[in-house]
């Protein structure tokens, strides 16, 4: 390269620009510190050296960057989305990889194009690919998530000294300790409306002493799990998706990844731990405040506490009690792996949190009662 201008051209506090040209082109040093206090004495120079080599390819070396926040990022996004030829791109190299991945962020070539005032009505054939498109995006999203996640929990489980316990206890209180009442409250009142409103019409056939086994079976295999499920995808599952999606809005995610965390291991993991372990516990707790609801509820049927409880035990064994407690860390993760992958699919706007809190309730509970279907026919099939 022969060098025709190598003097320096700009600098700020921190930052320093140099140009030279050469028979391949023209090539823009950067030095020093790019942020957003320094880079207002070199982004300027820079345009200009890119206008005045509209017809000449342009190479940015970022070697000897030693720091680059947000404010450097948006200049070299700057840089690289100007209109240029084919034959005179720009490129940039040599940047460290905790920066590059910040700049891998933002597309060059999309922001070219500035958004439209209105958003132009489309066909119904239109509308139906558009939404077939971020279905399919969605889907894509899911499987590499589930992908992530899979890979994450194995290295935890085969390190477990890199979990971060402190949190999960944490989590484990924010989900389980915190969530001890409200499910004794629906619990228990469970309870109470599935006795009473199966005692009433028993009653006519003398046979009321059966509603023992119908709330003992019934709260056990199936209404115990699902309801404490159900109470922490709408509790749990949205407190997880706001943390991380505010996490994104403020940019600490992009903070995590600078600093060479990964963000799944970092609070996905944890949460998804302290899901699995809260759960069966809560359903296990869930399941005796239901059974109590329904004894006290008989006593007004004149069938005492203890013949209540004594009819459970004689009908429902162990087995009914597996068969609903397997269930459990299957929801766990479900809602708690929902709740995360909505958070960190969170856009920007004032609504954005709110939108990925109500997709991880709403996604959590259909897949919660799609899961129960199936493990409902499984066991059909298996004769549990």
């Amino acid at each position: 390269m022969t060098a025709l201008a190598g003097a320096l051209i700009a600098s700020g506090p921190a930052a320093t620009l140099a140009v030279s040209d050469g028979a391949d082109g023209r090539e823009l040093r950067l030095a020093g510190r790019l942020d957003a206090y320094s880079i207002a004495g070199v982004w300027g120079h820079a345009r200009n050296a890119l206008a005045q080599a509209a017809e000449r390819k342009v190479i940015i070396d970022a070697s000897r960057v030693d720091y680059c926040d947000g404010g450097g990022v948006a200049m070299l996004v700057d840089l690289l989305r100007q209109e240029r030829s084919a034959q005179a791109q720009v490129t940039v190299r040599g940047l460290k990889p905790e920066f590059q991945t910040l700049l891998n962020q933002f597309d060059p070539v999309a922001l070219r194009t500035p958004a439209p005032e209105h958003e132009e009505r489309l066909h119904a054939v239109q509308e139906i690919g558009r939404a077939a498109l971020i279905t399919w995006r969605d889907v894509s999203t899911q499987i590499a998530f589930v992908g992530e996640t899979s890979s994450a929990l194995w290295f935890a489980i085969r390190n477990p000294s890199s979990v971060r316990w402190k949190d999960v206890w944490y989590t484990c209180e924010q989900v389980g300790v915190n969530a001890l009442p409200i499910v004794a409250l629906i619990s228990f009142l469970l309870g109470i409306i599935l006795a009473f409103q199966s005692a009433v019409p028993m009653r006519q056939f003398g046979a009321e002493l059966f509603v023992a086994d119908l709330v003992g079976l019934s709260i056990l295999r199936e209404l115990g799990p699902l309801m404490t499920a159900i109470l922490l995808a709408g509790r749990s599952g949205a407190a997880f998706a706001a943390e991380i999606g505010t996490m994104k809005v403020n940019e600490e995610l992009n903070a995590l990844t600078t600093m060479g965390l990964d963000p799944v291991r970092f609070l996905v993991v944890t949460r998804i731990i302290a899901a699995v372990l809260m759960m069966p516990l809560l359903t296990m707790f869930a399941d005796v405040i239901g059974i109590l609801g329904g004894a006290l509820t008989m006593i007004s049927f004149n069938i005492p506490v203890l013949t209540f409880l004594r009819e459970v035990d004689s009908l429902v064994d162990v087995k009914d009690l597996l068969a609903g407690l397997a269930k459990t860390p299957v929801f766990a993760i479900l809602i708690a792996g929902i709740g995360c992958l909505r958070g960190l699919q969170t856009q920007t706007g004032a609504s954005a949190v709110g939108i990925s809190a109500t997709r991880a309730v709403v996604s959590g509970i259909i897949l919660l009662v799609v899961v129960d279907g199936i493990y409902a026919f499984v066991y059909y099939l298996m004769d549990i």
